[in-house]
């Protein structure tokens, strides 16, 4: 019984400093201004396990078709070049203004996650999740809303790609009909 009385105090304790941080006003949520270490930490480990989790019975097809490049391209371009930049851009003025900055997929750091997932398909997995389902608070949007999942495979067809790809290439690939 003691314990639980301590247990609802500690809870209660908790609560209240919770409930005064948050009416305070006191937390910085300027975009220009980054994290501290520990909150990013709890972010970024926060998505990342969910999405791993969310991702874990989707099947990934055959992202080497020609036409899925050559669809999920046009597509990349219009919606998603302005944040995550095409090949010889480093920033945009998108890119610049969000947090946490969006990644530049047109990089192979960005895109070799076979480390960091043990496989290139966890990574396709991964990037079609967020695609379809965007990540809410980062300007993300979810394409799944307006998109059907062939369209979105497109795109990651698309992505997996776009490290190799020279401006030029980009271009023509990019080039709506």
């Amino acid at each position: 019984m003691k314990m639980l009385k301590w247990l609802l105090i500690l809870m209660a304790l908790g609560l209240g400093t919770t409930a005064t941080i948050i009416y305070s006003g006191n937390v910085d949520v300027a975009a220009d201004e980054p994290h501290s270490d520990l909150v990013y930490w709890l972010l970024e480990t926060t998505r990342e396990n969910a999405i791993s989790k969310a991702t874990e019975n989707i099947k990934v097809p055959d992202l080497t078709d020609p036409g899925l490049l050559l669809s999920g391209g046009v597509d990349y371009g219009f919606m998603c070049a302005s944040c995550h930049l095409k090949p010889g851009q480093s920033e945009s003025d998108m890119s610049l203004g969000l947090y946490p900055a969006p990644p530049n997929l047109a990089v192979s750091d960005y895109n070799d996650d076979s480390d960091k997932y043990g496989d290139d398909t966890q990574a396709d997995r991964n990037n079609f999740w967020v695609i379809k389902h965007g990540i809410k608070a980062s300007g993300m949007p979810a394409w799944g809303k307006t998109h059907d999942d062939q369209r979105i495979w497109a795109m990651v067809a698309f992505i997996k790609r776009l490290p190799s790809l020279t401006p030029e290439q980009y271009q023509i690939l990019t080039a709506i009909e």
